[in-house]
């Protein structure tokens, strides 16, 4: 009687460990997808200086996280922890912003100030994202000021505002993130054209 007592008094705290066990197996977080913005290449157009410095985007304060933002309301964002960016964003958006860039703007060659190059580049852009998320219909939408500056003279700079929208193909994030991407890209056709307006105002 007093093994079979024994046996019990061990067989519980047993049970006890192994339901813990269990219980945090099944509520553990499913590993992180990373996803990252890609570039869409463009028609080259000549016209612009030879080097062209991209500084690093300034972004707004809920866009520089980890975690893909999306907006929930106008007063609410939704954050998941499973699904992130694959390298900081603002460095995602200065990276994926030159090659969108190089590959429209024929014999001029856009480097990054985050980057290892420094060199005298005939003129500089700014960048400054302000919102880059799904509205309450679901539309990407990239608000951004932007200015570029003829270094070789020192002249004021040229400004722009850019509010572009894409639509995302369904709900998923790849979508949602496929939708950010033509989104920048559209914004960089806007900036290449400007960048060709600053060049021909040198040249004359």
């Amino acid at each position: 009687m007093r093994d079979l007592t024994m046996k019990r008094r061990l067989f519980l705290p047993a049970c006890g460990v192994a339901l813990g066990l269990l219980a945090l197996t099944g509520c553990s977080s499913p590993d992180p997808s990373f996803y990252t913005l890609a570039p869409i290449r463009g028609t080259p157009i000549p016209g612009g200086p030879k080097l062209v410095e991209l500084r690093r985007p300034g972004i707004a304060g809920y866009l520089d996280r980890s975690e893909i933002a999306r907006s929930n309301s106008p007063y609410q964002l939704k954050l998941n922890s499973a699904e992130r960016w694959g390298e900081p964003f603002g460095d995602m958006l200065g990276r994926v912003l030159a090659e969108d860039l190089n590959s429209r703007l024929a014999g001029t060659s856009v480097f990054t100030s985050a980057g290892a190059i420094s060199a005298d580049a005939g003129a500089r852009v700014e960048i400054d994202i302000q919102r880059f998320d799904a509205d309450a219909g679901g539309q990407i939408v990239l608000v951004a000021q932007v200015a570029i500056t003829r270094d070789r003279n020192r002249s004021e700079p040229i400004t722009s505002s850019l509010r572009l929208s894409e639509t995302p193909a369904s709900g998923s994030t790849a979508d949602y993130v496929a939708a950010m991407s033509r989104a920048l890209a559209a914004a960089s056709e806007r900036i290449a054209s400007d960048i060709r307006r600053v060049s021909g105002d040198v040249a004359s």
